[in-house]
């Protein structure tokens, strides 16, 4: 029984041991996430797209517009002054009919003015 050999356990003391985590730190940094994300989400909600990366001016239909990237409305486009004007509107033809509308308006009113 000579060849038998007792395993002895040695404890390290020079190394540090690691202090338990706190359980507090675990659940608070997702719920400031939510939180963010929920405030984020609420003003998208109340305030909607910003439109601000608007594409480069299209041709369609006779008409120039302009689509934003973010949410895909549309809003008409004068290539003359190079600037976009009228309301926004997800469909183009909604915005023709609109511009048409408004242009009818104004002849009505000049007709009349000059009768009068």
């Amino acid at each position: 029984m000579a060849d038998e050999v007792e395993v002895v356990e040695v404890k390290d003391e020079a190394k540090p041991t690691k202090p338990a985590k706190s359980r507090k730190v675990g659940w608070l940094w997702p719920l400031g996430v939510l939180a963010t994300s929920l405030a984020g989400t609420s003003l998208l909600v109340l305030r909607g797209c910003w439109h601000r990366r608007m594409s480069w001016p299209l041709r369609a239909q006779g008409y120039s517009y302009q689509v934003c990237l973010s949410c895909g409305v549309k809003r008409l486009f004068d290539e003359k002054s190079f600037c976009s004007y009228g309301p926004f509107r997800y469909d183009l033809n909604e915005l023709i009919a609109s511009k048409k509308a408004k242009a009818e308006d104004s002849m009505v009113n000049r007709h009349v003015e000059r009768s009068a």
